[in-house]
């Protein structure tokens, strides 16, 4: 119960600090000032010194932000012509002007490009007709000019995009703040004009089949809670036709691939339920296919008068059946792919002739497909030890051919399609990677750990061929381990800076995760959560074990709930550490999780605990980074965060790092940049973002003694 809240601050703002900002000549660091806070939570008197950073329109906060940035524009002064010798390096990588590969969707094709010098993509088409392939030479369209709509913004950002089955109106939502709240507009294809009909904080949406209705969900705009269903006839005012209520629970609206239905998904961490409504009659009421059910989660697509549904009941790992649109329960299902406890069954991809069962096993995705007329199976996976293979997106159900995205740690993002029929694939196009990039010169491994409590974790590691393996070798290792997303092996250009310099790069498939299945998941949440911390811990003494580094020269990263996790390592184990790169952290755990008003907190609590019953609130306070912050040595922290993050807000880096400061024993850098015109993702643009990644690697590059 709450006893008091007494927010007063002390005179002065910051100690030792002009609250103007910081001289560059001047290093001493910010030095917050404290608040005198208390409450009650479980019979525990709780006091939180910086609760005043909270106070957004507090301009002493602005100044104490600005007065962070320009601490650490004073402590980086000397990496910043080898920062920008990287983003040299990073930017000459990239193909400025490139095309997406063109994708059919009914009369046309379309895809995305950039042009030299220009931060943000065009969204455009090219008509076709019935046989055609793309074709160059036919009229392009611009759909969206993202960098004349981002014109005068500091942030830009593209949330989602429909165009209407007639191809003549495109929804599409944009957000200007980095807050990740999203104003839906609606563009009159033919004619080039915005309508008036505009909605704000819009999440997702889909056409009726009359071209002139759209469905959308709306968020909370205190809590950013997906919760209410409209329906918008172009030209008139929105009707509310859902309100989710139960507060764990989201919504989202689609369609199924054949465009029959409108699809309404409400889920919460461990149920489900899905809604569905005939594209043809707006008007009619959504109908429930299974009832809501404790624990029960699926998702289904539709075909030929049947669903398939992907169902976890009676397995951990889902399985998908098929059973009659009219008769949906379970007494009808007939199984089409098995439950395996080895293999976790995330989609179904469904065609007018075929089925794409999209799976992962061993930490690797692969995906099956069904041929309807042979009733024949094709697996398509790849032989590299390590690799992201995943749907691309193929929206026509007449489609025969199967688009996917592979790529590996030394492989760049490449486009193919498969031949539904034959299993025959297609490589369309490879990202170019300019500078000479030779991935033959690179080389990944899989490497499985044995944990603490005897579970195999699995990693993959990336290096230059010939860097030794004694120990010597400077090492960054990154994962994420929450809410069932799976670390995957991505490439990414910018790392070549790393690896050509004798850095190793290794990612932890940890539990939190979907990496080994759905058990993976449940071992890393609620109160088996420190199993997340502990693999990660159990992953860095293995390296340093197996002579891959040493603790002098192992630099960890991670960010969001991956930076959770930066926290409560280094709270457990400073010493395993030399350096840490956390990015928008979640680390102020407990006063997230006891303000039901913040954004994402009581849709959250199946994932971490409900701090109001007492167990979850022990649980929780015992691992909580800002909580357990405890006068030692540290190892040298970058801390990065964004103004207008609405996933993980400001004060959070900001209360943490201030907090650090007082407590901390060594004399290791402390750095705080926030950048104060963005959120969650950071910055917007494509090259303000490489300058971004340019800067954190140019401050490891320092911690690790690498010097051009």
């Amino acid at each position: 119960m709450l006893i008091k809240r007494i927010s007063v601050l002390m005179s002065g703002m910051l100690v030792g600090v002009a609250t103007s900002g910081l001289a560059v000549a001047d290093t001493a660091p910010p030095m917050a000032a404290k608040t005198k806070w208390q409450e009650t939570r479980h019979g525990e008197v709780v006091t939180d010194d910086y609760r005043w950073l909270q106070k957004k329109e507090n301009p002493e906060v602005i100044a104490y932000l600005n007065a962070e940035n320009a601490y650490t524009e004073a402590m980086t002064a000397d990496i910043k012509p080898l920062a920008e010798k990287l983003y040299g390096e990073i930017k000459g990588r990239i193909k400025e002007a490139d095309l997406s590969v063109p994708l059919r969707r009914g009369n046309y094709y379309y895809y995305s490009r950039t042009e030299t010098g220009k931060q943000y993509a065009l969204s455009c088409r090219r008509h076709a007709d019935a046989a055609m392939a793309y074709d160059d030479k036919a009229a392009e369209e611009i759909l969206l000019d993202q960098n004349e709509m981002a014109r005068g913004q500091k942030f830009f950002a593209v949330g989602g995009m429909v165009v209407s089955p007639d191809e003549q109106l495109l929804a599409f939502t944009t957000d200007t703040v980095g807050y990740r709240q999203y104003q839906l507009q609606i563009k009159n294809l033919k004619t080039g004009e915005i309508l008036a009909d505009t909605v704000p904080r819009v999440t997702s949406m889909a056409w009726a089949a009359d071209n002139k209705t759209l469905f959308y969900v709306q968020e909370d705009a205190t809590t950013k809670r997906s919760d209410r269903l409209f329906r918008m006839e172009i030209g008139k005012a929105p009707v509310e036709i859902m309100h989710e209520a139960v507060e764990q629970f989201a919504i989202s609206v689609g369609s199924t691939r054949d465009k029959q239905f409108i699809v309404l998904s409400s889920e919460a961490t461990d149920t489900s339920e899905v809604m569905l409504l005939p594209a043809d009659k707006p008007l009619g009421q959504f109908r429930t296919v299974l009832g809501r059910e404790n624990g029960h989660r699926y998702s289904l697509e539709h075909r030929n008068g049947e669903l398939f549904i992907v169902t976890n009941k009676d397995a951990k790992n889902f399985r998908v059946v098929r059973t009659p649109m009219a008769t949906p329960d379970s007494k009808h299902w007939q199984e089409v792919v098995k439950h395996d406890p080895d293999v976790l069954v995330f989609s179904v991809s469904m065609f007018k002739d075929f089925m794409v069962v999209n799976e992962k096993t061993q930490a690797l995705n692969r995906a099956r497909i069904y041929d309807f007329s042979s009733k024949q199976w094709k697996t398509v996976q790849f032989d590299d030890p390590v690799y992201l293979a995943t749907p691309a997106g193929t929206p026509d159900f007449t489609a025969t051919r199967f688009r996917m995205s592979y790529q590996s740690p030394v492989t760049p993002p490449t486009t193919l399609d498969i031949d539904m029929a034959t299993g025959q694939r297609f490589v369309l196009k490879q990202t170019e990677v300019l500078g000479g990039y030779d991935p033959s010169r690179y080389e990944t491994r899989r490497l499985w750990m044995t944990a603490r409590d005897g579970t195999r974790v699995p990693l993959w590691a990336l290096y230059k061929k010939g860097v030794k393996l004694d120990g010597s070798a400077p090492l960054l290792l990154y994962s994420y381990g929450s809410y069932g997303y799976s670390t995957e092996a991505t490439f990414n250009s910018s790392r070549v800076s790393m690896l050509d310099r004798g850095v190793i790069y290794v990612q932890a498939h940890i539990r939190g995760g979907r990496d080994m299945g759905e058990h993976w998941h449940e071992d890393g949440m609620l109160m088996k959560k420190k199993n997340t911390f502990y693999d990660f811990i159990d992953s860095a003494e293995y390296l340093v074990k197996q002579k891959w580094t040493s603790p002098d020269r192992l630099i960890i990263q991670g960010g969001s709930a991956g930076g959770l996790l930066m926290g409560a390592v280094v709270n457990m184990r400073p010493d395993l550490f030399h350096a840490v790169h956390a990015a928008v952290p979640f680390v102020d755990v407990m006063n997230t999780m006891m303000d039901a008003s913040l954004p994402l907190t009581t849709g959250e609590y199946l994932e971490w605990g409900n701090p109001n019953e007492k167990p979850a609130y022990d649980y929780m306070r015992s691992y909580s980074p800002y909580d357990n912050i405890a006068r030692k040595a540290y190892p040298a922290m970058l801390v990065t965060t964004g103004l207008n993050d609405s996933q993980v807000m400001y004060w959070e880096p900001a209360k943490y790092v201030a907090k650090l400061r007082d407590y901390k024993t060594d004399k290791n850098p402390l750095l705080l940049k926030i950048n104060m015109a963005a959120g969650h993702g950071g910055a917007s643009g494509r090259f303000d973002a490489l300058r971004e990644g340019a800067f954190n690697m140019a401050w490891m590059f320092s911690q690790w003694g690498i010097k051009e």
